[in-house]
Parts: C-alpha cells; sequence; structure tokens
C-alpha cells in the first residue's frame, strides 16, 4: 500500500464510518439537520446507503491492511465514486445546490481508486 492511498483512503474511511454509522443509527428527524435530503427519501433507502457506506469503508481499509483479497480496496473506492455522482443528482434534483462536499468526495474517491491500482 502506498502513502497517497493511505492518506486518501483513511481519511475517506472515517468519513463514511462516521456519516454511514448515523445513517444506520438515527431517526429521520435527527438526521434532517445535516441531511436534509432525508425527507425526499424512504428511510430503508437512507438505512441501506448507511450499511454500503459502512462496509466501503471497511473495504477500503481492510483489504490493504491483510492483503487479502486487495481488489476490493478498488472497487470500494469506484464504488464512493458512483455514490457521490447518485447523491450530487440527489441534491440537484432536490434543487440544493450546495454540492461542494460531494465533488470533494468524488475526487477523493477517484484519487484512492488511481493509488490502488499502482500496488494491486
Amino acid at each position: 500500500m502506498n502513502v497517497t492511498y493511505g492518506i486518501v483512503a483513511g481519511l475517506l474511511a472515517l468519513f463514511y464510518l462516521y456519516g454511514g454509522g448515523l445513517k444506520v443509527v438515527r431517526s429521520r428527524e435527527r438526521l434532517r439537520p445535516m441531511m436534509a435530503w432525508v425527507d425526499r427519501m424512504p428511510m430503508a433507502a437512507v438505512r441501506t446507503v448507511g450499511v454500503l457506506e459502512v462496509l466501503g469503508a471497511i473495504g477500503l481499509v481492510l483489504p490493504p491492511l491483510t492483503g487479502v483479497a486487495p481488489w476490493l480496496a478498488m472497487a470500494a473506492a469506484i464504488g464512493f465514486a458512483l455514490l457521490q455522482v447518485g447523491a450530487t443528482v440527489v441534491h440537484l434534483t432536490g434543487g440544493d445546490r450546495l454540492i461542494a462536499l460531494n465533488l470533494a468526495l468524488l475526487l477523493a474517491a477517484a484519487v484512492a481508486a488511481g493509488a490502488a491500482t499502482t500496488w494491486l
């Protein structure tokens, strides 16, 4: 694992563990102040996104550390990039033009996916 991947993937994993964990355990009312889009989605979809974020965070970090199925790290990074494309669409269709965080996460996921190819 190279340093670039380790830093970017570590930061992404922390972000998605936190955000995904909140989506899994918090109610709609407690999520609303920081995620206004939850009002437009069924809670089952919000929970599913949360579980996928937690699993993806694990997939970014665990395979490179253990050496078992390291290709999963690149798959997780690509999955996060696709997630942010979808998230950007959800924000824009809901009238929310604050997509800078989504674009930054998309870029970080792309960097992680690219960096993962150097040690596969």
